[in-house]
């Protein structure tokens, strides 16, 4: 039994964050008690949320594994978390896990949330979890291909997993494009070729867009190849998407097709679960080239101006890595 005193960030209402105190519920059998070592900052998904901009129409399919409260607010949200089992079954004791859980320093959970980290996987690079899952079920709804030609636009962590993923295929061919040229040292560190535009339109077999941006969208569109695939993993929220259809894409029998997470793909749900898909993505974290991708950490006691700067920036963020005391 417990009695212990949680903090846990909310988001009080749009544009507005506070770390609050709450007695912790006492751990029941079969859950774990969890102290929170690190968690990440989901920047596109998150700051949407932190603004508000969730639709009426998604509430109940954006709903985080782990949320409490309701779009716009007060609710505490998030989705990766990393932390050390302090109670719960003797297999799980000591062990580092990761859970979809919101930015919180203690939490009680079943055992059957947590997954225990691979030894080659520090704890700070395994709040990319969420990030590399969203990344893996992109790759297998685009059903990608060995010597496929593949562009992905947007080299936010999103776009550059999708990249690096692909990457990986026999004899693809892949360019990562992004506007921001300073994101060319991210792709060079995990061995992705990148440009800051598309050269040649129209030529590819599959196109990701991961910008987050309109205009993206609307590059990739031009960066298609004839009946090839328009992959689109960006999430607007609200903002309404105006794009050119009156152009090629009728001509070159474009198919524009979205991926989102919290579904598995039907072709692999015989034999997939969400449990094995996380097992999967930890294991992809042994790379140490991702760390490369966590560009800014900050205390947990300074999430909310954190939250409120990441919101407001025009910039695509990588990964801000919160971090938490060392005692409970």
């Amino acid at each position: 039994m417990n009695t212990e005193r949680a903090r846990q960030f909310w988001v009080q209402s749009p544009g507005h964050g506070e770390i609050v105190a709450a007695n912790l519920p006492l751990r029941q059998e079969g859950e774990v008690l969890v102290r929170t070592l690190y968690s990440g900052i989901s920047r596109g998904t998150e700051t949407l949320v932190y603004r508000g901009e969730v639709p009426d129409s998604q509430h109940d399919v954006m709903r985080a594994p782990f949320q409490v409260g309701d779009f716009s607010g007060p609710l505490k949200y998030g989705y990766s978390s990393v932390g050390e089992v302090l109670e719960g079954p003797a297999s799980l004791v000591g062990q580092t896990v990761f859970c979809l859980y919101p930015h919180q320093d203690l939490y009680c959970v079943p055992a059957e949330s947590v997954t225990p980290l691979p030894t080659a996987v520090p704890p700070s690079r395994a709040v990319l979890a969420a990030n590399v899952e969203t990344a893996l079920n992109a790759v297998w709804d685009s059903q990608a291909g060995p010597g496929d030609r593949i562009v992905v636009i947007g080299a936010g962590v999103v776009g550059l997993l999708v990249a690096w993923l692909c990457n990986s295929l026999p004899g693809a061919d892949v360019l990562l494009v992004d506007v921001d040229p300073t994101r060319a040292a991210v792709a060079a560190a995990l061995g992705v070729p990148f440009a800051d535009h598309v050269s040649e339109a129209g030529d590819a077999d599959l196109v990701f867009h991961a910008s987050g941006q309109p205009a993206g969208l609307r590059t990739a569109l031009a960066a298609a190849g004839r009946e090839a695939t328009i992959l689109e993993v960006s999430w607007y929220g609200t903002k309404a998407v105006s794009l050119p259809l009156g152009e090629a894409f009728h001509s070159r029998r474009l198919t524009l097709k979205s991926s989102q997470v919290g579904a598995i793909p039907s072709h692999r749900t015989p034999r997939w679960s969400h449990a094995r898909r996380m097992s999967v993505a930890l294991s992809l974290l042994e790379d140490a080239r991702l760390d490369a991708l966590i560009r800014d950490e900050s205390d947990f006691e300074d999430l909310p101006d954190v939250m409120d700067r990441l919101s407001r920036a025009t910039g695509g963020a990588l990964c801000h890595l919160i971090r938490y005391p060392s005692q409970p």
